[in-house]
This record gives structure tokens, sequence and C-alpha cells, in this order.
């Protein structure tokens, strides 16, 4: 197995069997699209090279940061005897000595810094899925909007070709054939309008998700209502939380300095081996010597700020998790509120274009006005608009519900494991 494999294996997310996180959804990008696109996020690459760094780092923890040290010195010695010098050297090879606590810690904060290299990386893996969808959602958007305005040119096209058939029955006024090509010339610049934003929808997706290749046809299917309750998803969401995770290993690691620090109120000793020569080389001397630092208050103070260190992660834990409660209270809602709306758009559009379909044959039967007709269709264009937003709405919400709780665009390789 490759080193880049090896690194790469805990980077997904994933909390479900591999068949199903390998599920596609009709209106969604197709898994393996998704994954390559997420793979390749800046975000998600800068968390790569993060736990890189990491691991690099576990092994200076475990080696430690002391090396041996060589020291040489010469002298020269004077006697009473005139004239008598006498050259002298000495080398020395020494090198400090952790304690065997020291280790232990040291080779725990080196673990516990991988763990929280591993959960920022499925974050970032997570959050770049998140600004997908919501994207991918924006340009849905967009490209509903400007299809719902093709459709509406379309039939004021039409209506304005029965106008004109009319006009030239005589059953009409020329007034209303400048009504309805003003009517038409009016939707036609909303759906160049929406056709702008649509094209700057995919082209913000296209720069973020180069992967994400666009659809040539839009899929909408309806929503699916959220049945499990709030105490189902915070629990499941919570479990499988990446944030959650990397800030409880921050609050471990600086514990885990403080008790370090702690642990270096005690010195390390340096040994080392000596030899010199003396006297001209007459006396050649070997030795082993110790040497032991003195701490005067300064390792007392480092502690101390190690723990207060240790103090502020765990605030922010609780922070983090306060703010992630509120989130989830939030997403649940909307999954279940964005189905009920839907559900209510979709009965007021299917009655709206009923009417609108019954004035507008009834105009071309003679028994309506054209003002009658032409407000008719724009009712029926603003609830059908309303009703696909709202479709949009509810299949977001609950993607999103999903996705939080692992369940959307996983590939079961993640360290919170399957279940």
């Amino acid at each position: 197995m490759s080193k880049r494999l090896f690194v790469l294996l805990p980077l997904f997310l994933g909390a479900m069997p591999a068949l199903a996180a390998e599920t596609d959804y009709a209106d969604l990008p197709p898994h393996s699209m998704v994954d390559a696109a997420l793979d390749s996020h800046i975000d998600v690459l800068n968390a790569e090279t993060g736990l890189r760094m990491e691991q690099t780092n576990q092994r200076r923890w475990e080696s430690g940061n002391y090396e041996f040290s060589i020291r040489a010195g010469t002298a020269q010695r004077r006697t009473n005897v005139p004239g008598q010098k006498m050259k002298e050297w000495d080398v020395a090879i020494e090198r400090p000595l952790r304690l065997i606590n020291k280790v232990m810690i040291d080779s725990d904060i080196g673990e516990e810094g991988v763990a929280r290299a591993t959960h920022a990386l499925g974050d970032a893996r997570h959050e770049a899925g998140r600004t997908l969808l919501i994207l991918w959602f924006n340009w849905q958007r967009e490209q509903i909007q400007a299809m719902q305005w093709q459709l509406q040119v379309d039939t004021l096209r039409q209506q304005a070709l029965t106008t004109e058939k009319r006009l030239k029955a005589g059953d009409a006024p020329r007034m209303e054939l400048s009504q309805a090509n003003a009517a038409v010339a009016q939707a036609t610049v909303s759906l160049q309008q929406a056709r702008m934003r649509t094209e700057l929808a995919a082209n913000e997706l296209a720069s973020q998700f180069p992967a994400i290749v666009l659809p040539s046809q839009l899929l909408a299917p309806e929503p699916h209502p959220v049945t499990e309750d709030l105490g189902h998803w915070k629990q499941s969401i919570l479990d499988h939380n990446h944030e959650l995770e990397m800030v409880r290993a921050e609050r471990r690691i600086q514990q885990m300095l403080a008790e370090r620090s702690r642990a270096e109120r005690i010195p390390d000793p340096t040994i080392g081996i000596r030899y010199s020569n003396e006297l001209a080389g007459s006396e050649k001397v070997t030795g082993v010597y110790l040497s032991v630092p003195l701490s005067f208050g300064v390792r007392g103070t480092h502690a101390e700020n190690a723990e207060q260190q240790a103090e502020i992660a765990g605030n922010r834990e609780n922070a983090v998790k306060r703010r992630l409660d509120a989130d989830i209270y939030a997403t649940h809602t909307q999954a279940l509120r964005s189905y009920q709306i839907w559900l209510q758009a979709k009965d007021a559009a299917d009655s709206i274009r009923q009417n609108a379909e019954l004035v507008t044959r009834a105009y071309s039967l003679g028994e309506s006005s054209l003002s009658e007709t032409l407000t008719a269709r724009r009712l029926a264009l603003e609830s059908a608009l309303s009703e696909s937003l709202a479709r949009l709405d509810a299949n977001e919400a609950r993607y999103r519900l999903l996705l939080d709780a692992h369940q959307l665009w996983q590939t079961g390789n993640d360290p919170h494991g399957a279940h």
C-alpha cells in the first residue's frame, strides 16, 4: 500500500454501510462525481496536508527534541620549569535523557495530534459538501425560474396569436393585441434576467467544484417527509460530528500539554562521556558525568500557562456543543416546515393553474377579457414558481439533514465507523 493511500484511508466521511454509501439521488450529482469534487476541493487538499504535517509531528514527539552534543577543547599547561609547555585537549559527547513519564506523555500528544488532524480533514470535507449542496440548489433555483419564464413566454406568445386572430375576426380591439405583445416583451425581459442568473450560478458552482458536470435535464422529484424526531437526528449528528471531535481532541491535547508542563518541573538530566589528554599525553582520563539544570520558578509558570490553555480549550468545546445543538434544531425544523410549506404551495398551484386554464379557454371563446386572462396567467406563473422553489427548499433541507448525519455522500471509511 502506498504511503499516500495510507494517509487518505481515514479521510472520507461515511457512517452508513458501504452499499448505502453508494446511493445516487435523481436530483443530485452522481456519488462518484461528488467524491471527485470534494476530494479536489482546496480546503480538503489543505486539510490533507495538515494531516501529513501532524504525522510528521507525531514522529517528532516520539523521538523527542534532545540531540547528542559533542564538546571539544584544547589547553596549554605551563609549569614552574622555564620554557616547559604542555598541550592538553579533551573531548566529550553528551545527551539529555527524557524521563519515562515524559516519553509516554509525548507519545500520547503526537497520537492525539494526528487524531485532531484526521477530524479536521473530515470536517473540511463535510463543509465542502455543505457548500456543494448550497451551490447545487442555488443553480437549480435559477434554472427552475428560467424554465418557468420560458414557459410563460411561450404561453403569452400563444395568447398573442389568439388575440391577433380575434382582432382579424373583429372580436377584439387593437389595444388588446398591443397589451398581449407588451406582456410577451415583459416576460422576455424576465426570462433573459433568469438566464443570466442561471449562468452566474453555474459558473460559481463550476469554479469551486470543476468535477461537477451540470445535467442537461433538470429533475426535481417530490420531497420526502422527515419522520424521525429531533432526538434521533441530534444523536445521529453529534455521534458523527467531526467539528466536535476536533475541538475535543484539541482539549485533550491541551490537557496533555499541561500535564507535560507539570512533568517538566523535574528537569531532565544530561549524561555525557568525557575523554581528556593531559600533561602532554602522559595522563589520559576517561569519565562519565551527569548534569541537572536547576529551576527557579520558570518551569512552574509554564505549567500554569498550559493549564489555562487547557481551560480555554474546554470552554471552546462547550461553545461548539451549544452551537451545534442550535444548528441541529434549526436544520431539523427547516426540514419539517419546508415539507409542509411545499404541500401547501402544491395545492395552491394546482388550484390557480386550473383557474388560469378556465380563464384562458373562456377568452378564446370570447367570454373573458384579455386583462383577466393575463392576470390569471401571471398568478399561475407565480404559484407554479412558488411551488417549484418550495419543492427545492424541502429537498435541500432534507439533504442537509442527511449530510450532517453522515448519511449522504459518504464512502464508508469514516473514522467513526459505520452503523
